[in-house]
């Protein structure tokens, strides 16, 4: 399983620390942006996605919970973003919007919040090289993980089996290391944690030990 910390609730007056602790250990860094639209919060744009660029060669996994991500795909992928996610729930032509961010030469993904089925994104898996399954609510880091959720990842990579697609799942929100068994049998490929990692006293040792428990 790959590892994309959040930097959600890092200390945004030393990002260069903030992702130290995690260089190593990470297999991306997550990066949740949020408009105050789609979300009733307000993290970053561009302009952060850029600085982190500057201070890793990790690739940048970049999510947008907006509500009009069309209108940015092209700001983020020049600001140094690898990955780019957008939600179902915001459009109805997800294609176009997948294409683009293809366009662009980046990892293009869906995501779906704990209420859209799964089948919501069946028939654009075929432009999708993940799916991002939240399993909170999205807008707010530091919730209880809705379990539940966790049945779309099987869902979801069976159907791309079925069409002979190689589609990774992510899976987001809540994630901690009492739950991380859990996320692993619903047969995840990519797991967010935000703050178990950097609400922790040690966030470098956090980071270790959610890497030990993926890896063993």
């Amino acid at each position: 399983m790959k590892l994309a910390p959040s930097l959600l609730n890092a200390d945004f007056a030393d990002l260069r620390r903030a992702v130290s602790y995690i260089e190593g250990l990470a297999d991306a860094v997550h990066l949740d942006v949020m408009d105050g639209n789609f979300v009733p919060n307000i993290t970053f744009g561009p302009l952060v996605v850029r600085a982190v660029r500057k201070i890793t060669r990790l690739p940048l996994d970049v999510h947008l919970m907006i509500a009009h991500p069309a209108e940015f795909v092209e700001d983020f992928a020049a600001a140094g973003a690898d990955w780019i996610s957008f939600h179902a729930e915001v459009t109805r032509y997800p294609g176009e919007i997948l294409g683009m961010i293809r366009g662009y030469g980046k990892r293009a993904g869906m995501v779906i919040n704990p209420q859209t089925p799964a089948h919501s994104v069946f028939d654009y898996l075929e432009l999708c090289d993940y799916v991002l399954v939240m399993t909170v609510m999205p807008g707010f880091g530091g919730q209880a993980m809705i379990p539940e959720a966790l049945e779309k990842v099987g869902e979801i990579k069976r159907e791309a089996a079925r069409l002979g697609l190689q589609v990774e799942v992510e899976v987001d929100g809540g994630v901690k290391t009492e739950n991380l068994a859990r996320v692993r049998e619903a047969g995840a490929d990519i797991v967010v944690v935000g703050s178990s990692i950097y609400a922790a006293p040690d966030p470098r040792r956090a980071a270790e030990e959610i890497r030990r428990l993926l890896d063993s």
